[in-house]
């Protein structure tokens, strides 16, 4: 066993595995709040994307395996029955925009620091959270029948992530 801090087992610095554990959180936070649900839909769009951080701990890939449990280990694991506070952004565009820019730096630097199979495995992980979290909970329609199941604006969220992560 090393005394090595955890991020430079995996060959980062402190900044950059910060950017990394980040961003799964960051993920769920902008797709949920890329369409205002009420207060019930967005506890359902958390739980829903935490369980997708928390599956992770399970992770052929022991990047995203260590990543998913620094994550948890920061917000709350939800087998011990910890709840991720709803986080609303204030500018809830502007905060999606700036998670694609750092999903955007995220694949950059897993490009230049981790193996390939790690670096598809995270991008592909944080896309699931995305699409776990906006189809959690149907917006719109009248006592949870009808409306829509992924909205425009989660839509194009979810876009912009995946093509951040795929350039």
């Amino acid at each position: 066993m090393t005394d090595a801090p955890l991020y430079a087992q995996f060959g980062f610095t402190d900044a950059e595995w910060g950017l990394l554990v980040g961003l799964p959180q960051s993920v769920l936070t902008a797709a949920s709040a890329a369409t205002h649900d009420s207060a019930r839909k967005t506890r359902q769009e958390t739980a829903a994307g935490l369980e997708k951080i928390a599956d992770a701990r399970a992770s052929a890939s022991p990047l995203v395996g260590a990543v998913a449990r620094s994550v948890l280990a920061a917000t709350g694991d939800p087998e011990q029955g910890e709840e991720l506070p709803a986080i609303e952004p204030a500018d809830p565009i502007g905060y999606g925009e700036d998670v694609v820019t750092r999903a955007a730096e995220a694949s950059a630097l897993l490009a230049a620091k981790a193996s390939s199979a790690d670096a598809e495995t995270y991008k592909h992980w944080l896309v699931e959270i995305a699409e776990t979290v906006v189809g959690a909970a149907s917006t719109g329609g009248v006592l949870g029948i009808g409306g829509d199941v992924i909205t425009d604006s989660e839509r194009t969220f979810r876009d912009n992530l995946a093509k951040a992560l795929a350039d």
